[in-house]
């Protein structure tokens, strides 16, 4: 049989186990993301990029209590503020520079499409007029305005989709309101079901009520969160049917999209919405003492990796206590935008690459056009391109008139490329090919795995199909496992991509070394550490049939959701 026949007979086994998984996965109740292909998602599968704006009364310390400046809007928390101390705040509180017109054109500038704005956090502070509670913007502050109301009228003007994030169980102002850990102050204590009916539900009723066609209502931190009361939340979701929601609920209620926090998932989250919310410096809300920023190439780059995954990205700002947003944060969203401006048709409305690992950058695909990623311009001018389709032109986005030269070799194909790359971040190609993408799995797709330990719970069969779901952990007491995995023959194999079993607030990481068995014995690849929420981790190609994995977790038993070796491209 020739290559091609091969490749002809894998893609139609590829697509016809794609569609029955993402059959089953449509009809799983309450699993995070499985409402993929309803179609009040649409609009924002095609937005790709979103602004998340953390903004409240925590601004006005900006990050500074006594004599540390370490928080954001976890100050209360983490200083441990009597209630009474902390809501004074308030009374400070006079942002009279915030524009909604300027936000909203900022969000424009961006290329964003999309506004998520925090509602109330978990210091229960209201940033809009609230009947429930007069712990709000409009009767605690010198303000008297409704943050809300008018960034609504200004997306609603702008053509921007608006939500909001609320906190509905995790409140340290109102009695009963949940508390990560202990609660420090008796003005905290009360009934957490009477707090859910006194003020969260109004609440949320105001919110999706009286600001218009709300696009998103963004849950977060459910400690506490009963299934009782989750019905409750849900049954108000439920009214409005175009409304999108998170999967932080809690409660077993589950949401249409899963939210990976500050990373992004190595493998993505496949036939899932996922979308990734990331700060700009390491703090959400204001701290003015905070200079870590990320760069404007590498925010482009994450945009990019988490399109070619699938997944959306929510960038965070956290504007200070006079309602402007950082200079900094606007001039990298403007630069972000000046790409986006050129390059955008790679990003928006775009869906997954088919290629589970491309060495000198990333894809996206819209119909039968491929859009090729190139962050490592090849310095001997030919990219090759891991499929064995017939590509019918080639062309840079920068210079659509000019065709590159194309040759197949095999299962791959060859573009010829200028000497210079276009753009020093994301130099953009787009391939117009014939046919479904013919590409070649991941070599340890399916394969066996074997491990030194495991849980009773555990499945290795789903270690490696795929879907970064449970799999796997070690035995109870266990903190250094071995897995090993038998690719049936020899591969070089290029890349590592494992998935942790995470949670957002954990932040359990775990010591890595694979080794490859040659010439009778093992050898070390490669050697690293995560910080609870996977990695990839690229390497010189390493040809061997058997991989072993070593992992050391000093918390708690070694465990991964997923594993992932890539083969090199040449």
């Amino acid at each position: 049989m020739n290559k091609l026949n091969v490749f002809a007979k894998l893609a139609a086994v590829v697509i016809l186990l794609t569609g029955l998984a993402g059959a089953l996965a449509q009809n799983i109740e309450g699993t995070s993301g499985s409402r993929q292909n309803e179609p009040k998602m649409q609009w924002w599968k095609d937005a790709k990029f979103g602004m998340f704006i953390h903004w409240g009364i925590y601004s006005v310390p900006a990050g500074v209590w006594g004599d540390t400046t370490g928080s954001g809007e976890w100050l209360m928390y983490f200083k441990k503020i009597p209630r009474d101390e902390y809501s004074s705040l308030a009374k400070q509180f006079n942002p009279t520079q915030f524009n909604a017109e300027e936000w909203v054109k900022l969000a424009k500038d961006a290329g964003q499409k999309y506004i998520i704005i925090t509602a109330k956090h978990h210091d229960g502070f209201a940033m809009f007029k609230s009947n429930a509670s007069a712990y709000n913007i409009v009767d605690a502050t010198p303000f008297k305005r409704d943050v809300l109301k008018e960034l609504a009228d200004a997306a609603r003007k702008h053509g921007v989709k608006l939500g909001f994030y609320y906190s509905q169980a995790q409140d340290w102002y109102h009695p009963g309101g949940a508390s990560k850990g202990p609660k420090w102050d008796k003005a905290q204590e009360g009934d957490m079901e009477s707090y859910i009916d006194r003020v969260a539900i109004p609440q949320v009723k105001e919110i999706l009520e009286n600001y218009g066609d709300v696009a998103v209502i963004w849950w977060d931190t459910p400690h506490g969160m009963t299934p009782s009361a989750a019905k409750k939340f849900a049954a108000i979701v439920k009214k409005y049917p175009n409304l999108i929601t998170n999967n932080r609920l809690g409660g077993g209620q589950g949401g249409d999209l899963a939210s990976p926090e500050q990373f992004i998932p190595a493998t993505g989250f496949p036939r899932q919405n996922w979308e990734v919310c990331m700060t700009m410096n390491g703090h959400w809300g204001y701290n003015a003492w905070d200079d870590d920023w990320k760069s404007t190439g590498d925010l482009l780059r994450k945009l990019i990796d988490i399109a070619s995954k699938g997944g959306n990205f929510l960038l965070n700002v956290g504007p200070n206590a006079y309602g402007v947003i950082p200079p900094i944060s606007q001039r990298t969203l403007r630069e972000m935008g000046d790409w986006l401006r050129m390059n955008g048709e790679a990003v928006y409305s775009s869906s997954a690459s088919p290629f589970p690992f491309l060495s000198w950058g990333r894809a996206t695909r819209k119909d039968q056009t491929l859009y090729l990623h190139v962050f490592d311009w090849p310095k001997n001018g030919e990219l090759i391109v891991p499929m064995a389709n017939r590509v019918t032109k080639a062309y840079l986005l920068a210079n659509k008139t000019q065709e590159l030269q194309i040759e197949q070799i095999g299962g791959s194909n060859k573009i010829r490329l200028p000497s210079y790359a276009p753009d020093k971040v994301d130099s953009v190609l787009a391939l117009e090919f014939d046919g479904e993408p013919m590409v070649l799995p991941a070599p340890s797709a399916g394969k066996r795995v074997t491990v030194s330990s495991a849980d009773p719970s555990s499945n290795l069969r789903k270690l490696t199909d795929g879907e970064p779901s449970f799999a796997w952990k070690a035995a109870e007491g266990v903190h250094t496992a071995m897995l090993k995995i038998d690719l049936d023959e020899p591969v070089s194999i290029q890349s590592m991509a494992i998935v942790e079993r995470w949670h957002p607030w954990d932040n359990i990481g775990q010591k890595l070394e694979l080794q490859a068995f040659q010439q009778g014995e093992w050898t070390k690849v490669i050697s690293d550490k995560t910080n609870g929420s996977g990695l990839r981790i690229d390497f010189a190609p390493v040809r061997a049939q058997q991989f072993r994995l070593i992992i050391e977790n000093s918390k708690e038993a070694p465990g991964l959701n997923e594993f992932t070796l890539f083969r090199s491209e040449n």
